[in-house]
């Protein structure tokens, strides 16, 4: 089993005829999905996401692919694929979009309309767009694509088959095989099947589930569930999930009509996509059910139910304004039924857990994953990948989008299914794989580094600013401003001490005050006249006493002025 090694060099050039596999992000992560196929000096690029920031990325809105192993390349781009309208799928296609707006872009219509909202909030021209479904095949370059249809927990995702001279790759994108699908599009297992008869030389497979022993529970055995919410409930009831789980947001629309309740979207997001869902035809909203959400508190709190964005805790949801009692029109009360109806995406715990406990807090009945089925994920469990190795028998696999457990996990069962070892090929992002001759092998390691987005701009942030981000949360910061003679050296004022992140007293730093006095006495009196030295004496004396006395490390930001 090939995988990546940290002292791989930067690939040679690739030999006519290969195919050349860049991944930028998906591999080693949950997010950020980007993959790049080089054949014969023409690129295409299947997916273009974000990747949410966790509690160690302080001020980060998103985190982006890193273009720069492309960025040269971005004219010989033939189009970017999208297999399906999530955001770490689709988030970061405007980013890409400004480097170079005409990439011809390629999608199923709702994936597509998704998008285009997006590209509009960018104040980004509609670019050129193929619209495509399942059974099209269509070439870019050299590069011949056909679509499959492949269920996932947002309508029309597709796999992507693309035929080069160098063999077949079939790209399943995020799916499952859920046999009941509220929209009955089932994943085309006929077409993986005549695939794998053609002879697909490299399976690139969703690894998210592939720890999980069995198949993934159907969509709509959440429907008794939300059943017995909504009987139980007799005051308003709130469901929060993902802004594009459309079949999420019908079941709960059913469950309202059901129950003789009136609904309303909370949150930009899901009023902007469910429209989208509804104008296209995959949201089907019965009339007389759906109201704005500022009627709604006009009816009796048995009669309502919020449909809102915010499952993962997000600081500025909807939701989490609602569990802080600072949202413009939403108050929740005593007995009121709250349903957090998704996952917990990796590194939002902490988050997600101090808006339930916020709810409860008002007395709100808090149902989720944990106590009900109120969730079902959207990726095949591993028995869904056997049956798929089993049906497409590739000659090389990749497994893509998941931590490093999860391609692992997803290897293991390419090998049972009888995969060679040694055509099993584990990477993560940067990694460069080329298929040459039948062959998947690992080529080499181009730089590939998360690139944050704070605000507006993008990619100024660096680790180093994190980090200093993180200090100055966790272990506070400290200035010290001196003024030194100019003649004698001796300080003449201060030391002036502001600290954060500490006790609100003004004698907390008295007692260090002498001590920087005599330390800068003494330097001096040591021929040591440079600012910069002093400052950095400063800073000594300082972090020494702050570590002895509080066990902290904050940032330390000495300023000596000359009188």
């Amino acid at each position: 089993m090939s995988h990546p090694h940290p002292e791989l060099s930067a690939p040679a050039e690739l030999p006519k005829g290969g195919l050349r596999i860049i991944p930028l992000g998906g591999l080693g992560e949950v997010g950020r999905n980007m993959t790049v196929f080089e054949y014969d000096d023409r690129l295409l690029i299947v997916d273009c996401g974000v990747l949410f920031p966790e509690d160690h990325h302080p001020g980060v809105d998103l985190i982006l692919p890193d273009f720069d192993a492309i960025r040269g390349k971005l004219d010989k781009v033939e189009a970017l694929v999208l297999t399906h309208g999530h955001e770490d799928h689709i988030g970061a296609t405007p980013y890409l979009l400004r480097e170079r707006e005409d990439i011809p872009l390629v999608g199923s219509e709702l994936t597509l309309a998704l998008l285009g909202s997006k590209l509009r909030e960018h104040r980004l021209k509609e670019t050129v767009h193929h619209v495509v479904r399942e059974g099209d095949r269509i070439a870019f370059g050299p590069f011949d694509l056909e679509f499959v249809a492949v269920n996932h927990s947002i309508p029309d995702a597709l796999a992507v088959a693309i035929r080069t001279g160098a063999g077949l790759v079939l790209h399943t994108g995020d799916f499952k095989m859920d046999q009941l699908p509220l929209d009955s599009r089932i994943t085309d297992l006929r077409a993986f099947a005549r695939l794998g008869e053609e002879g697909v030389d490299l399976f690139m497979t969703d690894s998210t589930n592939a720890e999980v022993p069995g198949f993934t529970t159907a969509e709509k055995e959440i429907s008794p569930v939300l059943d017995r919410v909504f009987h139980q409930s007799n005051q308003r009831i709130i469901v929060a999930c993902f802004a594009s789980h459309v079949h999420r947001v019908q079941q709960v629309l059913d469950s309202a009509v059901a129950h003789d309740r009136k609904a309303a979207y909370v949150g930009r997001s899901m009023v902007r996509n469910m429209a989208i869902a509804k104008e296209l035809g995959y949201l089907n909203v019965p009339a007389g059910v759906l109201v704005d959400a500022k009627d709604l508190a006009d009816l009796p709190p048995e009669k309502q139910v919020l449909i809102s964005t915010g499952s993962q805790g997000e600081p500025l949801s909807a939701l989490s304004r609602i569990a802080q009692r600072n949202h413009n029109f939403v108050h929740i009360e005593e007995g009121d039924t709250v349903v957090l109806a998704s996952s917990l995406i990796p590194g939002n715990e902490n988050a997600v857990y101090r808006v339930i406990n916020g709810l409860a807090r008002w007395g709100a009945n808090v149902v989720h994953k944990g106590n009900a089925l109120v969730h079902v994920s959207g990726h095949a469990s591993a028995g869904e990948l056997l049956y798929c190795y089993n049906i497409v028998k590739p000659r090389n696999v990749l497994p893509i989008h998941g931590e490093i457990r999860h391609m692992r996990a997803n290897a293991a069962l390419a090998r049972e299914t009888g995969v060679p070892d040694e055509h099993v090929v584990i990477a993560e992002d940067g990694v460069v794989v080329d298929l040459i001759d039948g062959k998947a092998a690992i080529a080499g390691k181009v730089d590939c580094g998360y690139v944050f987005v704070d605000g507006s701009s993008v990619g100024d942030i660096t680790e180093t600013s994190l980090k200093d981000r993180r200090i100055l949360g966790e272990e506070g910061f400290i200035s010290v401003i001196v003024v030194v003679d100019s003649v004698t050296g001796k300080v003449c004022g201060g030391p002036e001490i502001h600290a954060r992140g500490f006790a609100e007293n003004d004698t907390t730093f008295d007692a260090i005050k002498q001590p920087i006095i005599d330390a800068l006495d003494r330097a001096v009196a040591d021929g040591v006249d440079d600012s910069y030295q002093l400052q950095q004496t400063i800073r000594r004396v300082v972090g020494r006493w702050v570590s002895n006395t509080h066990r902290r490390r904050p940032m330390i930001i000495p300023v000596v002025l000359e009188a």
